[in-house]
Order: structure tokens, then sequence, then C-alpha cells
């Protein structure tokens, strides 16, 4: 995350929003990393590359839901007792 703008990269919010909302689109993507506006492009791209490594599985335009590297990541069951606003996409540590 870039302190000082507080913003994080569009793929932690995509996955953070697929994991904990069930859906993705490229505004909420922008809403939740905290991006300038215009950075649509670079967060359809962003998007289309995680459907081709089988993260997100589209369903409409623009539009996806987790896929089944999500669905079956070992990383699946999050600790959100611990987790705080901008923290969700901490993973729970077995150590």
């Amino acid at each position: 995350m870039c302190r000082e703008m507080k913003r994080e990269p569009a793929w932690v919010a995509a996955i953070r929003l697929a994991l904990l909302e069930g859906r993705v689109d490229v505004p909420s993507v922008v809403e939740e990393a905290n991006l300038i506006p215009g950075r649509e492009r670079t967060v359809r791209d962003v998007l289309s590359t995680m459907a081709d490594r089988g993260l997100l599985e589209p369903v409409d335009e623009d539009v996806y839901v987790p896929g089944s590297v999500l669905l079956n990541s070992d990383r699946f069951d999050l600790d959100f007792d611990r987790a705080s606003d901008g923290g969700a996409h901490r993973w729970k540590s077995s150590v």
C-alpha cells in the first residue's frame, strides 16, 4: 500500500472484494483501492489478467466472481477477528 496516498494495488482490492463481497467490478475496485479517476482501463486489464489466471471468473462485461484458484486456495479461511479497515487482505498466519 502507498501509505502517503492511502492507495493499494488493484489486485489486492479485487481479491478482498471477491472474498468479502463475492463480486468484483471496475468501479468497486477503483473505490476500494482508493485509485485516482482515470485508472479504470488499468483495473480492467488487471481483472482480465486475474480471470485468465483463474483467480476470477467473468459473469458479465467487467463483472467477476471468485474463480477456482481463489475458491480452492488454502488461504480461503481468513481470520476476520483481527481484520481492520484496509487490512482484510491479511491472511491468517499459522505461525
